[in-house]
């Protein structure tokens, strides 16, 4: 792989440090070999340069909250599979040029996908799928309807679909089969859920021993769980069975703040969910009894944040946007911003994200020896994040060292 160097940006690194004006970034082998001023950086000869000058330069931002197989506004996939398909790919494609370089899906993207993308089969970020959601009986990821008895099955290798277990010999079996499919983590549905048909918000799902079973199948391979949860009774479940990253989290209280941070989780709000859907909800279908439980936990998401914040938990960032909502995904930031102050909003998408991946020996902030994920923009977004929500503004990303976008000619 040739050399690239990046050359006279303004640097902002997520580290929690100042930006760093008339800053070079040498680019070798993937990695960044090394991050000075552009005065004092010579490229070696083959190097490839491309000049940021005017522009702003921070790491790849990641999303720990996307769907990519809930490819219509409803949460439905695509008919027929073939369209499913294609909405997926460019879902994918999309949220690169969006300037996000990793992304967690959390739930019902076939692991598939992940390795059609690191192939190098589709331009993508890099996928950490959950596979199929695993949800009780008649929890948030019993998509039945309350007439009916039949699931769909999932079609293996394009479709994950979800996964319905009682017990916890059933949940063990369930997250065994996800990890075995590619899984990197496994996802739960804790509590009830805003959208889906049947289930009230404060409906407590899962027991705490088969949260257990979950989290013992995902320590048993190196990785963990993460857990639909709104509030405290099923957050509190959650923290017990040992879950590591609590997502939504919008009915906490400030107990549950203090115990999430004494238990280290992480909280994955995804507020601009709940904007979206109190602003499209009816034209989507969305029943009056989903729009009121969106309505309930709109008005309480960003008290929840606010109260993370100050518990000292760690704040990650997700959008949990389905269908074509999914481009505005980094409209999540720019709410975010508006509670925890832009620095913190870009930390909680670089950062803490790559900590919660368990990625931050490689990705996360702009230092020496990390894999060279990284997007130039145009402005700054410590004092106008909107800027991060625009693609057109996003000039350039960079993934493991290759450039995927490039807006501006080549000289």
């Amino acid at each position: 792989m040739p050399s690239l160097l990046l050359h006279n940006a303004t640097l902002i690194d997520a580290t929690g440090a100042d930006p760093r004006p008339h800053t070079s970034v040498l680019v070798e082998d993937g990695r960044i070999a090394r991050v000075a001023p552009a005065a004092s950086l010579t490229p070696p000869p083959d190097a490839a340069v491309i000049d940021v000058s005017g522009r702003f330069l921070l790491p790849g931002l990641t999303d720990a909250h996307v769907h990519f197989g809930l490819t219509e506004n409803d949460g439905r996939p695509t008919r027929p599979w073939a369209a499913y398909a294609l909405r997926v790919a460019a879902f994918i494609e999309e949220t690169l040029d969006q300037g996000f370089t990793t992304v967690r899906d959390a739930g019902g993207l076939d692991p598939a996908w992940a390795e059609v993308v690191e192939r190098g089969l589709l331009r993508g970020p890099r996928i950490l799928p959950s596979a199929a959601f695993l949800s009780q009986t008649g929890g948030h990821g019993d998509f039945r309807a309350r007439h009916a008895d039949a699931f769909e099955s999932p079609v293996v290798g394009l479709i994950a679909g979800s996964v319905v277990c009682d017990g916890p010999d059933e949940v063990r079996r369930a997250a065994r089969e996800q990890l075995r499919r590619g899984a990197t983590q496994i996802k739960v549905m804790a509590s009830g859920g805003a959208a889906s048909p049947t289930d009230p918000i404060e409906a407590t799902q899962f027991t705490v021993e088969e949260l257990r079973a979950a989290v013992e199948e995902a320590a048993a391979q190196g990785t963990y769980v993460l857990a639909h949860a709104y509030h405290p009774r099923s957050i509190a479940n959650c923290l017990e069975a040992g879950v590591r990253s609590i997502e939504h989290g919008n009915l906490m209280d400030e107990a549950t703040a203090a115990a999430m941070a004494r238990e280290g989780a992480f909280l994955v709000p995804t507020l601009i969910t709940y904007d979206v859907l109190s602003r499209f909800g009816p034209s989507l279908g969305l029943s009056r009894y989903s729009l009121e439980k969106v309505a309930k936990v709109a008005a309480t998401g960003g008290d929840a944040v606010r109260m993370a914040v100050e518990a000292g938990v760690r704040v990650g960032s997700g959008s949990d946007l389905l269908g074509a909502m999914m481009s505005q995904k980094a409209q999540e930031l720019v709410i975010k911003a508006g509670i925890m102050g832009p620095m913190a909003a870009i930390i909680s998408a670089t950062r803490t994200n790559a900590e919660l991946f368990g990625l931050a020996d490689r990705l996360g902030t702009v230092e020496e020896g990390k894999l060279t994920d990284l997007i130039a923009v145009d402005g700054d977004p410590l004092s106008d994040i909107s800027v991060l929500a625009n693609a057109a503004r996003v000039r350039l990303v960079v993934k493991e060292g290759v450039v995927v976008k490039r807006m501006d000619p080549a000289e």
